[in-house]
């Protein structure tokens, strides 16, 4: 080890001979990077040839948009940029949805984009594509590398834009540029980024301090920048500290502790009524490490619980998202972690102790009951072959602690979202707003390699299940015992439960016919379990937790038992003008 880092001083204090391809490799080594994903290509190989002996596993995928959501549920976990790289054209357009929901997500990571050779640009020649300009709105940044000495330059302002805009960004390079003879650095990454903002603005924090002092009834919500910045500690003293309930963001539910007394739940879609009744007549709202999205702060169960008078304190690491969705009482541009901390010490400095409000803690405990039992209750309603929910609160009651669940986009998946309970942080990763299908079991596999110490369960529909099952073979060759909890309804019911309720239960497009999905894992060498009930259910997961292979529970649920619509708000019932189309009219149904 000492040999290493003797190395690795001479290294950032002289320029070496390499090739650019070695400068490419030394930088991703520099940065701590040990493992990538994507497809093989001629565009790349001979920097591919050189990852073995650097120390970075190649991760092979079977479609490039896995490696994205690899990437990103990888990054969740371990707060480390990812890695993806594909063939120039196809290989990188493959991968559009997964950078685009990764930056939605505001996701660090670096996709590694070759491009045509230099002397063939603008012939329309093979795989030929301007990746930069399909990405470009998709990415936080355009990096291109415009001679091979810069390679390792370019790199490097990757990394820095990846960490301080939160965000991928496309790394373009000509695939000639992998070759010849530069002189150059490899630099630590302390040398050209900085880690953290620190707490931000004094006045602000100040500020935010008066508000709290005032208030009679605060509530935190906690969002994914507490996760990343590893500030839930600081949240929950907060938390205690004013008596304030604490929510979390839409889809993080691992953003404060659910065992906590003070701790009620997800806000947004299918969250928890518990945090929706809880949040609605506050005073202030301290949004920590949260933008606040439109979509993850509309109503939901006919509850407008998002509170309209109170005076909002949003801390967050990105100016772009103070105020961008909600007018704010004071903004607080830094670290989640540093700016909670010094909220908390100076609070503690002007009221050295704050009087614990019983009154509000049972309140928010009578909330909190009432809604597991109704959780519970709707759970139990029987369904043919099995209630959907029956089966999520079997799941919820099953994993374990340590156990990283991710959650695709649908009915049954989205619903989750009142299910999953979490003790710890990095152990919820979801598909978010850009709201794709296919996102949940290549992110269990990414998750499984950024840990492989903790169980990793996939919620998936069929439809969805569709889009990802190729990557079984994935998993079973890396010997990933990853969990696939498929809900197989027969149809993309999401879009269904809009049929049912807008269009008079005309079904177009909506219904699926798939194979036995455990058959199908069986034969691509995982075990594959098919369930209809409860009991056999908890077997199944008790199973697949101790397996050291890939499982795949094809879970037979009821599909008319289905959840309100994502965006109730957004469809109208249909008119028709036409006389052809008249019947289709609502008003003659």
């Amino acid at each position: 080890m000492a040999k290493v880092e003797k190395e690795l001083q001479v290294v950032q204090t002289q320029k070496l001979k390499m090739t650019p391809s070695e400068a490419i490799v030394e930088t991703l080594v520099a940065e701590g990077i040990d493992q990538m994903y994507g497809i093989l290509g001629s565009a790349f190989m001979d920097m591919l040839d050189l990852l073995p002996t650097a120390g970075i596993k190649f991760i092979p995928v079977r479609h490039e948009q896995s490696a994205g959501h690899m990437a990103d549920a990888f990054t969740r976990v371990t707060g480390k940029a990812g890695v993806i790289i594909g063939q120039n054209g196809p290989g990188i357009t493959n991968m559009v949805t997964s950078v685009a929901s990764a930056n939605m997500a505001h996701t660090p990571m670096i996709v590694i984009a070759p491009t045509a050779g230099t002397k063939t640009i603008g012939w329309d020649g093979f795989q030929e594509c301007d990746e930069a300009s399909v990405f470009e709105k998709i990415t936080k940044a355009t990096v291109k590398v415009t001679h091979p000495s810069r390679v390792a330059d370019c790199l490097r302002t990757a990394f820095r834009l990846a960490y301080a805009e939160r965000g991928p960004v496309l790394y373009h390079i000509p695939r000639d540029y992998f070759y010849g003879e530069i002189e150059d650095y490899i630099l630590e990454p302390s040398q050209y980024r900085v880690e953290k903002k620190g707490f931000g603005d004094s006045k602000a924090i100040d500020e935010a301090v008066e508000l709290l002092l005032q208030a009679k009834k605060p509530a935190i919500i906690s969002g994914r920048g507490a996760v990343d910045a590893n500030a839930i500690d600081s949240v929950v003293e907060l938390a205690e500290y004013l008596s304030a309930p604490a929510a979390v963001s839409y889809m993080h539910n691992d953003a404060f502790p659910c065992d906590h007394e003070l701790a009620v739940g997800p806000i947004g879609y299918m969250g928890s009524k518990a945090a929706m009744n809880s949040l609605k007549d506050v005073d202030v709202l301290l949004a920590i490490g949260t933008r606040l999205s439109v979509f993850g702060t509309l109503p939901c169960y006919d509850i407008d619980y998002f509170p309209k008078n109170a005076k909002i304190i949003q801390i967050d690491i990105n100016h772009r998202n103070i105020a961008r969705t909600h007018p704010v009482a004071v903004g607080v541009l830094g670290d989640a972690h540093d700016a909670s901390l010094e909220i908390l010490k100076r609070l503690k400095e002007k009221r050295e102790t704050n009087e614990r409000n019983e009154q509000r803690i049972q309140e928010i405990a009578a909330l909190k009951q009432e809604w597991e039992q109704e959780l519970v209750d709707l759970a139990m309603v029987p369904g043919n072959p099995m209630n959907p929910r029956r089966a999520l609160l079997e799941i919820s009651r099953a994993i374990p602690e340590t156990a990283i669940v991710t959650s695709d986009i649908g009915n049954t998946s989205s619903t989750a979202n009142a299910y999953l309970k979490f003790k710890q942080p990095r152990k919820h990763i979801a598909a978010l707003t850009f709201g794709n299908t296919g996102f949940a079991y290549p992110s269990a596999i990414g998750a499984k390699l950024a840990a492989p110490d903790c169980p990793a369960l996939a919620i998936v529909g069929d439809g969805a299940w569709g889009m990802s099952l190729h990557e079984v073979s994935t998993a079973v060759e890396q010997k990933l015992p990853v969990i696939a909890c498929v809900f197989n309804n027969g149809a993309w019911c999401a879009e269904k439960k809009n049929q049912v309720d807008f269009y008079n239960n005309r079904f177009v497009g909506a219904d699926i016919e798939g194979p036995n999905f455990a058959e199908v894992a069986e034969s691509m060498g995982a075990v594959g379990v098919r369930v209809d009930n409860p009991e056999d259910l908890q077997k199944a997961l008790a199973a697949a937790l101790k397996s050291d292979k890939p499982t795949v529970i094809d879970i037979l649920v009821d599909g008319t038992q289905l959840a309100p619509p994502f965006r109730k708000d957004a469809l109208q019932m249909p008119t028709r003008l036409l006389e052809k189309y008249a019947h289709l009219d609502h008003r003659n149904w």
